[in-house]
């Protein structure tokens, strides 16, 4: 077969592969064995070396599983393949066209491969989809970007993947590179199938899931849709294997999570309907495009209302957020406490200034633990400087002076923190119960540089 003549007809960068066929069903080398003009100027500009016929694919693009396995679909279905792919080692996008071609040998097959790489997403070649996957890309989008509740939406997105891909598991699971953890955001088991859900595991579960870039080595997914496959997820994977075949899972298609450059997880589907692969994964590379965009939204909408409602500092809830809640008690939108509490540090400022910030800092946040502590079912503040409140509901005043001789008997035994605290009980009028409050803490105050009066000026 005369393939130069065949590829001088393409423009854009072409060659023919071709897949070496084994009676298993599995395939062996697969090379390339002719390029155009375009292809080996390509190789040429970015390979550096010219191009040399049926020489072995690897010499002229990366080693990739996936791109074999869809050579091999390619020849072995008869039918031309597409797809779009985030080449993000590279920082490039690939747009490639699989074509297959008759073949005069017994055990070797032939296909076309047009291909053409961008440094950015191209959103008609992403929306060129068959009309199945197109449709539920939509319907996905739709469902996210209409959601008020964003982890119940989530939620059932990740039951419409896992019915889709008729799989027996679906886990969309975040990593936190930072503090070397994960956390499972939506997932969704079959319910007659005895898969443990990924709470089982998900503690230590980061160890596992940093071999995955190595193991996708530049993929932009791993698919396992047979025992060879697994076979060589064992060899590359050995730890994650064997924890594979101790869940149970014959077969599983895992995606990176990346928006911006940024890793933020992964999603995977296991013990899927290995007779749908070509449209799982078709389906799963624009779904997942749109789930990172979301997901790093919402994670970025999340970290900006941490930051405007929680002091940096201590970690309880800021001024603001304390001056909202007090303005809608008073407006009638949110019930009165049952008390309120102001606790003041005492001698902080002659910390800072014989010990430095550093010390003062610590203080604070030993002064906030205490609270947090005390009151783990109640809003603590920080109300200024070195001054906290807690609005506290469902209490008894007995239990309330219970709580309060604790958090004193707490900071005894700390190393700096000395409070001074009021407390109002029972006074409907939120604004009237902060203010005796305020006067029963600057009495204890009064009290407290009476016996120190090394310490007063603050």
């Amino acid at each position: 077969m005369d393939f130069d003549k065949i590829l001088s007809h393409y423009r854009a960068k072409a060659c023919v592969m071709s897949v070496e066929l084994f009676p298993d069903g599995s395939y062996g080398n697969i090379r390339v064995v002719a390029g155009n003009k375009a292809h080996c100027d390509d190789m040429e500009a970015f390979r550096h070396t010219p191009f040399v016929p049926n020489s072995p694919y690897e010499m002229c693009f990366p080693k990739n599983q996936n791109f074999e396995d869809h050579c091999f679909r390619c020849i072995q279905s008869g039918k031309p393949l597409h797809a779009y792919v985030d080449l993000y080692m590279m920082g490039l996008w690939l747009n490639m066209f699989l074509m297959p071609l008759d073949s005069d040998c017994e055990n070797i097959g032939y296909c076309v491969y047009c291909y053409d790489v961008t440094p950015k997403a191209d959103s008609s070649a992403m929306a060129d989809l068959s009309a199945e996957t197109a449709t539920y890309a939509l319907n996905t989008c739709i469902k996210l970007r209409g959601t008020d509740n964003v982890k119940q939406t989530f939620q059932e997105v990740v039951e419409d993947i896992r019915k889709t891909c008729g799989s027996d598991h679906c886990c969309i699971l975040l990593t936190d590179t930072e503090n070397r953890e994960c956390s499972i955001f939506a997932e969704s088991t079959r319910e007659d199938v005895k898969i443990k859900p990924m709470s089982r595991y998900v503690e230590g579960f980061y160890a596992i899931a940093e071999t995955w870039p190595e193991t996708l080595a530049g993929s932009t997914c791993i698919i396992v849709k047979d025992e060879r496959d697994m076979e060589k997820l064992r060899l590359a994977n050995p730890i994650w294997g064997s924890m594979l075949d101790l869940s149970g899972v014959k077969t599983i298609v895992l995606f990176p999570l990346r928006h911006g450059g940024e890793l933020l997880g992964y999603l995977w589907a296991v013990n899927f309907n290995v007779d749908d692969v070509l449209k799982i994964k078709e389906t799963l590379e624009v779904t997942t495009f749109l789930i990172a965009s979301e997901i790093s939204s919402y994670l970025l909408l999340n970290k900006l209302q941490i930051m405007s409602t929680i002091d940096s500092l201590t970690g309880v809830k800021n001024r603001n957020v304390m001056n909202n809640r007090i303005d809608q008690i008073v407006a009638g939108r949110k019930p009165s406490p049952d008390a309120v509490i102001f606790a003041d540090l005492n001698g902080l400022k002659r910390m800072n200034d014989d010990q430095g910030h550093i010390s003062g800092d610590k203080v604070l946040r030993s002064a906030a633990e205490i609270l947090q502590y005390v009151f783990p079912d109640e809003d603590v503040y920080r109300a200024g400087g070195d001054e906290f409140m807690v609005l506290v509901s469902n209490i008894t005043e007995n239990e309330l002076n219970t709580r309060v001789a604790k958090i004193r008997t707490m900071a005894k035994l700390s190393e700096n923190v000395r409070f001074s605290i009021g407390t109002c009980y029972g006074e409907p009028d939120v604004r009237r119960a902060m203010h005796i409050a305020d006067e029963q803490m600057y009495a204890d105050k009064n009290s407290f540089y009476a016996e120190h009066p090394e310490l007063k000026y603050r």
